[in-house]
């Protein structure tokens, strides 16, 4: 697992709401600490900063591609001056003892696929891991993923570290699907678990060639919900997590009938009784 990604910038400003993104559960070990920014300096101080967590790993992100990000040099900012992002890359593993992996795409854009260009060159700064996302930073997350660079990467003979493949993986079948195919050492998973984190169950089973577990029924992803919901309301707040939930609704209640008028009071329901009455009275109608 991941944290969310934590500006370095914000880190190094002592921004309380960057800081509570690192706190660790000891039951969400192993974990990473996800770091991002423009500046090498910046970037260090944060990863010692991080040191004090004790994560299992500092996970470097130059892939996401959201413009706030980019705009100031962030993320898959990098793809622009790969030069740059593998001197960062080399300092920040030089001056930490805890495991560092990065995480980007396959280049800016089309014209621009350089992932197989900098393997090689990241792979010498000391990095534990690679992940890329098989999409360019203009395809955002349009179109379907290209793993064929991925693939190549891992043909090359000269790649030792583990390679891990992310972009559409949503089922335990197209997971077992893309490592054979692609011959990754892991998969990343991230959209697709947003309102069904039982999909990490039913993929384990599915590539230990056990028995797929059912996908949970309406009542088993309320109380799958409630629970998600009662860790939001400790960490951040009932006034704060009830409103940040509702982006979850569709992913939890995806596919089941007769959700929609329920989903439009929930998504102005201000508190956590209010939000159970709603959920009880759709578990009723659906019964």
């Amino acid at each position: 697992m991941f944290t969310e990604f934590v500006s370095s910038e914000a880190l190094v400003r002592d921004v309380d709401k960057s800081i509570k993104k690192m706190h660790i559960d000891s039951r969400e070990r192993p974990l990473g600490i996800q770091i991002f920014g423009h500046d090498k300096r910046s970037m260090i101080e944060a990863t010692k900063y991080a040191e004090r967590f004790e994560p299992d790993l500092i996970d470097l992100n130059f892939g996401c591609p959201v413009k706030k990000v980019v705009k100031k040099g962030g993320g898959a900012a990098a793809l622009k001056n790969p030069d740059e992002m593998i001197e960062m890359t080399r300092a920040i593993v030089k001056a930490t003892n805890i495991p560092v992996s990065l995480k980007t795409r396959l280049g800016w854009d089309e014209s621009h696929k350089i992932i197989d260009q900098i393997a090689g060159p990241l792979q010498d700064t000391g990095i534990c891991a690679l992940t890329i996302h098989g999409r360019t930073r203009n395809q955002f997350y349009k179109g379907t993923a290209d793993w064929s660079l991925i693939r190549k990467i891992k043909d090359n003979p000269n790649i030792e570290i583990p390679i891990i493949g992310n972009g559409d993986i949503d089922g335990a079948e197209r997971a077992h699907q893309y490592i054979q195919k692609y011959q990754t050492d892991a998969i990343m998973i991230g959209r697709a678990t947003i309102g069904q984190p039982w999909l990490f169950n039913e993929i384990h089973a599915y590539l230990e060639k056990r028995e797929k577990p059912s996908t949970p029924d309406l009542n088993e992803r309320i109380e799958i919900f409630k629970k998600h919901l009662h860790y939001a309301i400790e960490l951040k707040g009932e006034e704060k997590a009830v409103k940040e939930i509702r982006k979850f609704y569709s992913g939890y209640f995806k596919g089941v009938p007769n959700f929609k008028p329920f989903k439009v009071r929930l998504m102005t329901a201000n508190t956590r009784g209010e939000i159970f009455e709603i959920l009880q009275a759709f578990s009723e109608v659906e019964l």
